[in-house]
């Protein structure tokens, strides 16, 4: 099995966790207050934080890897790297759907690479070194890190319902 096809299996393997976050979210009776809801003042909400995983992949499929427009424009600048968490907050379904869109994106752009481009650097990630094995071994690391964040974030939003 390729270095590649092995990096995009992890990354399935997190999917099912940000989608198991997401669908636990959905069983809540207030959904869009607990994607809403913040840690503290200043912090991400649950939202912004499984909208900048999609976002972030969608990026990085189009216009970092191929110079192409990404999906969701108007999500870009709100979910990308550096943004501020707004309060206009993203419904499960446009969450689900960046999820879906963004990963099939992702398969696309990595499945007609092989295992020789490992070493190659895209034009967009010269300035940080980062060839396509780093590339993938960040997606990997990135999804887990941010879905980690949303799950302690509504086991947070949860014991405070308890003590309300």
């Amino acid at each position: 099995m390729s270095a590649i096809r092995v990096m995009l299996d992890c990354m399935e393997l997190n999917r099912v966790r940000t989608l198991a976050t997401l669908d636990d979210i959905a069983k809540q009776s207030n959904s869009a207050a607990v994607l809403g809801w913040r840690p503290g003042p200043g912090r991400a909400h649950i939202g912004w934080q499984l909208t900048h995983i999609g976002i972030t992949e969608e990026l990085t499929a189009t216009e970092r890897m191929h110079g192409a427009a990404p999906m969701y424009p108007d999500l870009v600048p709100r979910f990308k790297f550096g943004s501020v968490p707004d309060d206009d907050i993203p419904s499960l379904d446009l969450i689900r759907q960046v999820l879906t869109d963004s990963r099939k994106h992702v398969h696309e752009c990595f499945t007609k690479l092989s295992d020789s481009d490992l070493e190659t650097i895209p034009a967009w990630y010269k300035e940080r070194g980062w060839d396509i094995r780093r590339i993938l071994q960040i997606l990997c690391w990135h999804e887990g890190h941010h879905q980690g964040q949303a799950h302690i974030t509504l086991n947070l939003w949860k014991a405070a319902q308890s003590k309300s």
